[in-house]
């Protein structure tokens, strides 16, 4: 039984708890189970809490008896991971950073009170590059996470460790973050789905942040749902966070009809014209051909962005040079080198008219269309890369800046502020996960996980599992 439970989503761990078919204490166990089995080769956590988290479940398990199911909060006793960017209080959270090796905080980031306050049992926090800030997950502090997919591949980043949790059975649920891809593109290449939500959304921590955000991992789009129910909505502490009537996300994501009738869907194949390997096209194009069976209206469109990699440095780059610790991966040292010819007048030209240009293009598109289909990653999982920090060639195009451009496809949805998930949509000839991203407008967050849930109808994927773990 136990086994099977690690294989369960959160949304199914929940509702056994709630019937009381299992209890709180054989979720965690579960969870904890597969972390202790393959931890030593995917390398996915920086701190597991097998003591406390045990405790926690031990003491829902007694909670469990003692209030009724109507009582029980959403998440009540399913086990959770939390990416080690956001504070947990009690908890160490090193942001990757040798320089906070030991610090622990004293209170939670909004998002992760509320997912503990629904009911979740954190079990531990995950991999993440210092800082969020490469495209790969490794740290001088925790090493290189593997892809449970192939081992000695990458998870890509900065949300890897969460990703590769969820795909190795570790934990149901992963709390991640996104500024530019961070969520969906190890979600991508670790075969799960990742929802960047829409700008503000999830309150955060940083108000003045209009282009990060907090989000779910899961394997099913319901687990996606569960997560974004608990968090999103107004919370005074984040200013511009936005209010959110609606609540019956689950609900309205599993009502999601296979029969997409009359749903007008873009696709774009290769943004900003740049390359994309001809077997990550190939999956996406069949994925599109099968969504257009079921009914759905499909026409190709150009995304005419302003260029990502050199968006990427313009907007980012001083971040780079903001932090005060060092940044010890080349990779790294590499853009904030990029970053120091960057003026205030073409970081306020990127944060401003550039943005806008970004938001007008996605405008454009759903003016005649209901969501934008294009890939989630122009490559497929690679090995690992060492000091360049991602591929260096798309097929045979080689490429500017190997540790930014595998997230030039996903770089713009964050400075529109529009929802973006990624959902498996096949495999290349390795067998490594290919991931399929979907957008819709601003606020419509709800309608595209409902396309979302449609695809997983048409295409399931959760029997498929890494090789290793089998």
């Amino acid at each position: 039984m136990t086994n099977e439970l690690a294989w369960l989503d959160g949304h199914e761990i929940a509702a056994l708890i709630r019937t009381r078919e299992i209890k709180p204490s054989e979720a965690v166990a579960a969870a904890l189970a597969q972390v202790s089995n393959h931890e030593s080769q995917v390398n996915a956590f920086v701190t597991v809490l097998f003591e406390e988290a045990m405790s926690a479940a031990e003491q829902a398990d007694k909670r469990l008896m003692e209030i009724g199911a109507h009582e029980l909060p959403p998440l009540f006793g399913v086990p959770l991971t939390v990416k080690d960017l956001a504070p947990t209080a009690g908890v160490r959270t090193t942001f990757g950073s040798t320089a906070f090796a030991d610090h622990v905080p004293s209170e939670d980031s909004i998002s992760v009170g509320r997912l503990r306050g629904a009911g979740a049992i954190l079990i531990g926090k995950t991999t993440t590059p210092e800082f969020g800030m490469l495209g790969v997950t490794e740290s001088a502090l925790t090493g290189i996470t593997n892809n449970p997919w192939r081992l000695g591949y990458t998870t890509g980043g900065s949300s890897g460790g969460a990703a590769a949790a969820v795909a190795a059975g570790m934990a149901p649920l992963a709390w991640g973050s996104d500024g530019g891809g961070s969520i969906r593109i190890p979600a991508s290449y670790c075969g799960v789905v990742g929802l960047k939500p829409s700008m503000r959304w999830i309150p955060g921590d940083q108000p003045w942040d209009t282009a990060v955000t907090d989000g779910p991992l899961s394997r099913t789009v319901a687990g996606i749902a569960l997560m974004l129910e608990v968090t999103a909505g107004f919370d005074p502490r984040s200013p511009h966070s936005t209010p959110i009537a609606r609540k019956d996300f689950v609900a309205a994501t599993l009502a999601a009809s296979p029969d997409l009738s009359g749903v007008r869907i873009a696709v774009a194949m290769t943004p900003s014209d740049g390359p994309v390997a001809a077997e990550v096209r190939a999956v996406v194009e069949a994925a599109v051909a099968r969504l257009a069976e079921a009914g759905a209206v499909v026409s190709e469109v150009r995304l005419d962005l302003p260029d990502p990699v050199e968006y990427f440095i313009d907007f980012w780059g001083p971040f780079f040079l903001a932090e005060d610790a060092p940044l010890p991966h080349p990779a790294m040292r590499e853009v904030r080198e990029a970053a120091g010819r960057v003026t205030l007048a073409s970081y306020l030209h990127a944060s401003t008219v550039t943005r806008g240009e970004i938001t007008r293009v996605y405008n454009d598109v759903f003016r005649d269309h209901d969501f934008l289909i294009t890939p989630t990653s122009p490559v497929a999982p690679f090995v690992h890369p060492g000091a360049l920090g991602g591929a260096t060639h798309v097929d045979e195009t080689e490429v500017r800046y190997p540790a930014i451009d595998f997230h030039r496809l996903t770089e713009s949805a964050s400075h529109a502020g529009i929802p973006a998930i990624t959902v498996p949509a096949g495999s290349n000839s390795e067998g490594l996960p290919i991931g399929m991203q979907l957008h819709a407008p601003q606020h419509q967050d709800i309608e595209l996980l409902r396309l979302a849930r449609a695809w997983e109808q048409i295409a399931p994927w959760r029997q498929i599992l890494p090789e290793f773990l089998r």
